[in-house]
């Protein structure tokens, strides 16, 4: 067979970004699941490979963190905790700030690290910051029974309002997502990102309430304060499970929930525009 009928014979695809407002094509990611699946199935297997403990670090970070809090916020500090145990008012912050914190810091450089696999064939990309996302949703579950025990321990049972939990843990998820899609996004172009996310999540631990009561905040600083996303997610995940203590602020909850929109939906939208040249820039 001659060159021209070589040539004839390739075809070729072109692929172009979805039009729309957002132009995530969700029939895709479905299409993709298993090689979501098996990335986030890579990343958990790859956090705990050749460590002594395993799995059981999913325990001991929050555990350790909360007695750290506990000694310096609860009994130095003595700052208020709504009239719960510090260590369980800590922790119940601890888990859903961990959460964002460890998915904001992976998903922002989940593109560079798989640079190989996204320079050679195509898929998705939204998978790659969803993807470390899901490996953190696994650690979230597995501390969760850490929180648990400890509102047994000291004899806290939920009310009716740990129905609504659910609902400030998806806050939590779209919070990240919409943040790691415009961070993952960025660091393609410009690696300084990831050295700057690091100095942001750490910032983010003390503008957020983990180790102190959202009470404490002026009236006059609330609203600047209620720009926070995390700060309606951590109120929400107290407010849930430690019963009517602990105030919940319906004005700031109405804030970040249309932040986290606007974070979402810009970040998609980036995201899906700069998609196209992350094969030649990476």
């Amino acid at each position: 067979m001659d060159d021209g009928a070589t040539r004839a014979s390739v075809k070729k695809r072109i692929i172009r970004a979805r039009r729309g407002l957002v132009g995530i094509n969700f029939a895709e990611l479905w299409l993709y699941r298993e090689l979501f699946l098996f990335m986030a199935w890579r990343d958990v297997l790859v956090r705990y490979k050749q460590t002594a403990v395993g799995v059981v670090w999913a325990f001991i970070r929050p555990l350790i963190t909360m007695v750290v809090f506990t000694l310096v916020f609860g009994k130095a500090a003595k700052l208020p905790s709504d009239g719960i145990p510090y260590p369980v008012f800590t922790l119940a912050a601890l888990l859903p700030w961990q959460l964002f914190s460890s998915s904001l810091t992976q998903s922002s450089t989940s593109l560079i690290s798989n640079a190989n696999l996204i320079s050679k064939i195509y898929f998705p990309r939204l998978i790659t910051p969803s993807a470390a996302l899901l490996v953190n949703v696994i650690d979230f579950l597995i501390s969760f029974a850490i929180l648990a025990g400890m509102m047994i321990w000291y004899g806290i049972i939920p009310t009716l309002a740990a129905l609504t939990l659910p609902l400030f843990f998806l806050l939590a998820i779209l919070t990240v997502l919409g943040m790691g899609m415009w961070l993952s996004a960025l660091n393609v172009e410009y690696r300084d990102v990831q050295y700057v996310v690091p100095f942001l999540v750490q910032l983010g631990l003390f503008i957020s309430p983990v180790g102190y009561a959202s009470s404490i905040v002026p009236e006059k600083w609330r609203l600047l304060y209620s720009l926070n996303p995390m700060v309606s997610v951590i109120d929400g995940f107290r407010w849930a499970l430690l019963g009517e203590k602990v105030p919940l602020h319906y004005d700031g909850l109405a804030i970040s929930v249309g932040i986290v929109l606007v974070i979402l939906v810009s970040g998609a939208f980036y995201f899906r525009k700069t998609e196209r040249t992350f094969a030649d820039v990476i």
